[in-house]
């Protein structure tokens, strides 16, 4: 029964130890927090450590291409009113890391436990979850993580007949097809703004029909769910038509949207929607992302953007111009190494903002800039571009290492 904590075996216990030293160690050696190399090792002695871990624990697996971080992080504050929660807080989200981290909680309840796409129907098959929460899918590496359908149709045959709660987004066709094969669904209508991954029928490959809010096949018949939760503006409405307002310190409608489905998985397990968004509030920001730090005495907003849905999004969280904005992007292997992606971002956006760019990818994205008709300037590193940005907080937007790099540069 979770929350009844059994002993480790010796075995476990020889893996547990190893993994934490070896954690240590390259942490020591400024490697980074050596969650993940500590977990590769814990898994090398015991490869079913991950399952004894979360023998104890009501999991709850949350998994998307954009917000799985933020919205495990708001899961995790809200179960902490029922009870102690241990989780992946820092988006080490691959098998070790996962591992790493629960090795932390044996005196936990909940494991809320951030999973990367890829790795969802493995780790939901080692750890036996009382819930997964499934957000969103769309184009992201697609030299590691293949074509957004299959990786739909991977989940959907990894999740069938699953024993756990299902809280998918009604919104996003992908997400309900993937969804759609577990027998124990409760949707959440938390919205789609990026719509270019999903105007052909999974399950068909007929056109999406696009009324309103509504969607559905012409020709196969597959159509939108009756979501049970839904945003509406500042509130959640929850199945009894009860509407909760939201009061975060993160920006933007997506996070609102993160909340809706958080406030949807803590009621699962008894905590009411009230008490679930109080405790959300006091999240001010994950892993640096919305931080404001000073450099060079200036401001600066740390945003990240890994995929065009995330810089979709980002747009409609920055200050309006004339706000400077500074953009960096990366294609080392955590991001993909494939950057064909950046013509499919909309950067006509940010017109009449000054731009800076910088990355090692900066050329690529200076010669989409240009495409797209937009005034920028091309600097060798993150000092140089807060140098010459005129006056006022700058918007900083990268994706996934060219975020870590400034917020090392940065001292965040």
């Amino acid at each position: 029964m979770a929350g009844n904590s059994e002993p480790l075996s010796p075995r476990a216990k020889l893996a547990v130890t190893a993994g934490k030293a070896a954690a240590a160690v390259s942490k020591a050696a400024g490697r980074g927090s050596g969650s993940v190399i500590g977990g590769k090792v814990a898994l090398r002695l015991d490869p079913d450590l991950l399952g004894r871990l979360a023998h104890h624990l009501d999991v709850i697996l949350v998994s998307a291409t954009n917000g799985k971080t933020t919205t495990t992080r708001l899961i995790a504050e809200a179960l902490r009113a029922a009870g102690p929660v241990v989780s992946n807080a820092l988006g080490a989200n691959m098998p070790a890391g996962i591992t790493s981290a629960l090795a932390g909680g044996s005196d936990a309840r909940y494991g809320v436990i951030e999973v990367d796409e890829k790795y969802l129907a493995g780790v939901a098959r080692d750890t036996e979850p009382k819930a997964i929460a499934l957000l969103n899918l769309s184009r992201d590496q697609l030299d590691r993580a293949a074509e957004t359908r299959m990786l739909a149709e991977k989940w959907r045959e990894g999740l069938a007949g699953t024993k756990a709660t299902v809280i998918a987004n009604a919104d996003d066709p992908l997400i309900v097809w993937a969804a759609s094969s577990s027998p124990n669904v409760v949707w959440v209508a938390a919205g789609q703004e990026w719509k270019d991954d999903a105007w052909s029928c999974p399950a068909c490959g007929g056109v999406l029909q696009r009324p309103g809010d509504d969607w559905v096949c012409g020709e196969c018949g597959f159509r939108r769910p009756v979501p049970s939760w839904a945003l509406n503006g500042e509130y959640v409405l929850d199945p009894h038509g009860a509407a909760w307002p939201i009061h975060l310190q993160l920006p933007g409608r997506a996070n609102r949207a993160n909340a809706a489905t958080s406030a949807a998985v803590a009621a699962t397990f008894g905590v009411p929607p009230q008490v679930a968004l109080e405790r959300m509030y006091q999240v001010q920001a994950v892993a640096g992302r919305y931080d404001v730090v000073t450099f060079q005495e200036r401001q600066l907003r740390l945003l990240l953007a890994k995929n065009p849905a995330g810089w979709l999004e980002t747009f409609s969280l920055i200050d309006p111009p004339p706000t400077p904005v500074i953009l960096s992007v990366n294609a080392r292997g955590a991001d993909g190494t494939d950057t064909s992606w950046l013509w499919d971002v909309d950067y006509t956006r940010l017109a009449g903002h000054p731009i800076c760019v910088i990355g090692d990818r900066k050329l690529d994205l200076a010669v989409r800039l240009e495409v797209a008709g937009l005034d920028f300037r091309v600097c060798a590193d993150a000092d140089e571009a807060v140098r010459i940005s005129p006056p006022g907080r700058i918007e900083v937007i990268a994706n996934y290492t060219a975020f870590q790099d400034l917020r090392r540069r940065v001292g965040n």
